[in-house]
């Protein structure tokens, strides 16, 4: 066999195959004694059909087999054999397929950019620290309290943060439009469900009252046909209810599976939790600058087949996450173009610094992982030793706790600057990536 190899550009290569037509031949004569053995022909015992006639009558689909088989095998020899490292399948392109000829073909293919990761003395990295305080705990009460209000029929006008039943008719230019119609609708005024001016326009309100108002709807709404234009809808108001928040008791504390120790074990537990979640937070923005400095300190070539199989990975993702009456084919490719570039280019360069780097997932870390995540459940042994019999799942914590382990890597070279904030700042998500909104967008249109 012979083979020779052109770059033909930074990543893509075309190799050129000869395959000595013998080697083909001779498959192709196992192929048919194969066939011959269990061959039907009219007039003959079974193997005992004379091989002048299983060639003339399976030759042609066996040579296309060992055709088939023949350029699988060569490949991988050739980049054996060239110590090439190709992402994804070749593209394949014939140059003899004839009888008793050569078998020659070209291979094309994207390889694995080569790269040693460097510059990581200059990644800037702010690592937050904060505590939880009682305060904050105080706070995060209110909130859970709010999140499991009731809502108790009045004899008053609606205000800020009741709760009415509404049915209500839209309209523009006095055609009623999709959407723009419903009944017994459950709406918290203030909670910004509905566009800007319909709930405002209904403080006020009794059970019983009809009430027409003109809301507009936002320049940038996600329909176009509706976007910046003025409607008039007639809503009746069936129901006003006021909040009524639960008290911190037995009752309440047992929604969340805390059953022992009244306020103080609940505020305990809620505090454990509040700590789990900085943690994590903090640990996230930190991961997130420091992938930053990784990218910006390697620019690297990234093949195309991994951007396309990332692409497609994402667009199922949207429509998993935003739903919509779409497929994830009809998302539009660049939509995830850069995101899917990013993602990639940062695969390859942990897998280097894991490389480079000589980084082994540390037991004792996997395990404590393991530990905290399982503390979130009531029967945290169970969970633990599913994990361990799990070997996917294990594997799944090993690869966390693997970037984890790059990450330190990174922070023991970086410029790294502590700061303290306050608890409420260390738990902000930094700002939603705009391909997500976009990808909203699009599956809901």
């Amino acid at each position: 066999m012979q083979v020779s190899v052109e770059s033909t550009s930074a990543l893509e290569r075309k190799m050129n195959i000869s395959v000595p037509a013998e080697r083909i031949e001779s498959e192709v004569t196992k192929r048919l004694q194969q066939t011959a053995k269990r061959a039907k022909v009219s007039g003959f015992r079974p193997g005992k059909v004379p091989m002048s006639i299983i060639r003339q009558r399976y030759e042609a689909d066996a040579r296309q087999e060992v055709l088939g088989d023949v350029i699988q095998a060569t490949f991988y020899e050739a980049v054996v054999a060239e110590k090439v490292n190709p992402v994804g399948q070749p593209a394949i392109e014939p140059k003899v397929f004839e009888k008793d000829k050569d078998l020659e073909y070209i291979a094309t293919f994207e390889v694995f950019p080569e790269f040693e990761v460097q510059g990581l003395e200059g990644v800037e990295v702010e690592r937050q620290s904060a505590e939880v305080a009682e305060a904050d705990v105080d706070n995060m009460l209110d909130i859970l309290r709010k999140q499991n209000t009731a809502f108790a029929e009045v004899d008053r006008a609606a205000a800020l943060e009741d709760q009415v039943t509404i049915n209500f008719v839209g309209s523009i230019d006095g055609e009623a439009f999709a959407g723009g119609t419903a009944d017994n609708v459950p709406l918290v005024l203030g909670s910004g469900r509905m566009i800007p001016g319909f709930e405002e326009a209904l403080v006020g309100c009794k059970a019983g009252e009809t009430k027409v108002i003109n809301p507009t709807f936002p320049e940038d709404y996600q329909n176009l046909d509706l976007a910046g234009k003025t409607a008039e809808f007639t809503v009746i108001v069936n129901k006003v209810e006021a909040p009524e928040l639960p008290e911190l008791n037995e009752e309440f504390f047992a929604m969340f599976g805390n059953t022992e120790g009244g306020l103080d074990g609940f505020r305990a537990e809620v505090k454990k939790n509040m700590e789990r979640e900085l943690k994590q937070a903090v640990q996230g923005k930190v991961k997130s600058q420091v992938m930053d400095g990784l990218l910006a300190a390697n620019e690297i070539e990234v093949p195309s087949a991994l951007i396309s199989n990332e692409v497609d990975r994402l667009r199922v993702q949207a429509v998993q996450q935003f739903g919509g009456n779409v497929k994830p084919e009809q998302l539009p490719a660049e939509l995830f173009a850069e995101q899917a570039k990013r993602r990639v280019a940062l695969g390859l360069i942990v897998a280097q610094m894991v490389k480079q780097f000589e980084i082994k997932a540390d037991d004792e870390r996997v395990r404590s992982t393991i530990e905290e995540m399982a503390a979130a459940y009531q029967e945290p042994e169970q969970v633990i030793d599913w994990y361990y019999k799990n070997e996917q799942q294990l594997e799944d914590v090993r690869a966390v706790v693997l970037e984890e382990q790059v990450v330190d890597t990174v922070l023991g070279k970086a410029k790294v600057t502590d700061v303290t904030v306050t608890y409420e700042e260390a738990v902000k998500p930094a700002a939603a990536p705009e391909v997500a909104e976009e990808a909203e967008e699009a599956s809901a249109e």
